[in-house]
């Protein structure tokens, strides 16, 4: 399965296994909500922790799906939107531990999320500069400064994971095959704590947050559309899919 759901201990883990690189297309987009929400509602769970297998944790859309049907990017955009918004408004804590590449929707998955773990060689990316497309900013912004975003937004470029520790948006950063047994222990403290307490404090947390996530990224998704009907945007996507090169503008 390319998503598959382990509950043991009191956390929920939600695993990605979709080769070759966790890219997922407008159908596992629009089932991933329901996976969140139904693991995150489950009573025995306290904590989710989403985990990948694989070259990465999650390599975003399937940019080939777009292609072959554009007339997909609405309901891909609906699917990022409800991932994005599954995650952050769970009822427990949701944990992510990464590895390799976070791009795109992976970006939006941790940015959603409460904490973040990660392995010496994971770095995180929006490339949607490169791909004619737009979209993710809202949910780095959840998570580094705001000239940070701009900078990665408009160059495309990656953040290491010891770049997003030293800017305060990783808790710890670890050896690769130390990864999930890190992840774990720190998910069995959260689940050594009171449900009751932790779905209170994860409510607490949401509210006083300063900006409503949510909202802005339904807004920025506007753009991705308006972004779509451009011809730059078909000319980058033909040379990604052509041999995921750059489109020279």
């Amino acid at each position: 399965m390319p998503i598959n759901v382990n509950i043991h201990d009191g956390i929920g883990e939600i695993i990605f296994d979709h080769p070759p690189v966790n890219a997922f297309d407008s159908k596992l987009w629009l089932e991933l909500p329901e996976l969140v929400t139904n693991t995150a509602s489950n009573p025995e769970v306290k904590v989710v922790l989403i985990r990948a297998e694989g070259k990465g944790f999650q390599a975003g859309v399937d940019i080939k799906e777009l292609q072959a049907k554009p007339d997909m990017i609405p309901l891909v955009n609906r699917g990022n939107f409800l991932t994005g918004q599954a995650i952050h408004t769970a009822e427990v804590p949701v944990v992510c531990a990464v590895h390799g590449f976070i791009m795109g929707g992976g970006v939006i998955i941790c940015g959603a999320s409460d904490t973040i773990i990660a392995s010496d060689d994971a770095f995180f990316a929006l490339p949607e500069i490169d791909r004619g497309a737009m979209g993710g900013a809202s949910h780095l912004s959840r998570m580094l400064p705001l000239y940070k975003v701009r900078a990665a937004f408009f160059t495309g470029s990656n953040i290491t994971a010891e770049e997003m520790y030293r800017l305060g948006a990783v808790e710890k950063v670890v050896p690769r095959d130390r990864l999930y047994d890190e992840a774990l222990a720190f998910c069995r403290v959260i689940a050594s704590k009171s449900r009751k307490a932790l779905t209170i404090a994860k409510e607490a947390l949401n509210g006083i947050e300063a900006a409503d996530v949510d909202r802005n990224y339904r807004w920025e998704q506007g753009f991705t559309l308006e972004m779509y009907m451009e011809e730059d945007s078909q000319k980058a996507r033909d040379a990604f899919v052509e041999g995921g090169k750059k489109a020279d503008f």
